[in-house]
């Protein structure tokens, strides 16, 4: 049982890392490509863009950082 939480926390911890670099990599395309322009009523995609980078970065430095917990704590 216990070997079956340490995998699908580790499958969580992956997600999250790759959750975090779709948004980081979106995120550089808002910034770049929609400049000035509105983003269906959120603000502008460059500010927009601004957020998704911090989160995406955010987030994929979560996922790392979780994924060697895991792995030290000897859960997976």
């Amino acid at each position: 049982m216990a070997k079956q939480q340490g995998i699908a926390l580790a499958v969580v911890a992956f997600g999250i890392y790759i959750i975090g670099g779709v948004a980081t990599f979106g995120g550089l395309g808002l910034i770049v490509f929609k400049h000035g322009q509105d983003l269906w009523g959120w603000g502008e995609g460059r500010s927009i863009g601004y957020l998704f980078l911090c989160v995406g970065l955010s987030l994929s430095i979560l996922g790392v950082l979780l994924m060697r917990i895991f792995r030290n704590r000897g859960m997976t």
